[in-house]
């Protein structure tokens, strides 16, 4: 498929403020009253990536991603609408954030999503907060995934090049 350059309906991209005094920074990585109406997150989970590791590409059925990137590290992230339905199909969104650009990023089901940790020597940190439980109540369910790791390098090396 051809993905042209574009927002994508329903991904929301939020900066965040860091507050900071003596003690350091706080910083709000969600709140109900600026995620999307309805939406509200079921678990979290940290996790952290090496210096020039990419995670995905995947996408959900159901679930819907509410990503903070906020430091350590900074990493391209890259989306693009796969549902045939969306005014958006086709568009791929790639942007920056991270460190240097602290971002709340909402990626409803159907949006591939991807990203890569540009960080020359920094292990990077992303929390999620995702609508739905990983496996569903107590670990019993299908994981809502639609995995395309396998086409991970020339995934990365697509967009690498834009």
């Amino acid at each position: 498929m051809e993905y042209k350059n574009g927002k994508i309906h329903d991904v929301a991209l939020l900066p965040l403020k860091k507050y900071l005094d003596d003690r350091g920074y706080l910083v709000e990585i969600f709140r109900s009253d600026t995620l999307p109406t309805g939406l509200m997150p079921e678990m979290a989970y940290v996790s952290f990536t090496e210096p020039g590791v990419g995670r995905g590409p995947h996408e959900h059925e159901t679930q819907t991603d509410i990503f903070t990137f906020i430091g350590p590290g900074n990493f391209k992230v890259y989306l693009w609408d796969a549902r045939p339905n969306s005014e958006t199909y086709g568009n791929r969104h790639i942007f920056f954030a991270g460190t240097d650009n602290p971002l709340t990023v909402t990626v409803p089901p159907g949006v591939v999503h991807g990203y890569k940790n540009i960080s020359k020597t920094e292990r990077g940190m992303v929390i999620n907060g995702p609508d739905k439980l990983f496996a569903g109540k107590d670990k019993k369910e299908k994981v809502d995934e639609i995995r395309h790791e396998e086409n991970q390098d020339q995934f990365f090396k697509e967009f690498e090049s834009l």
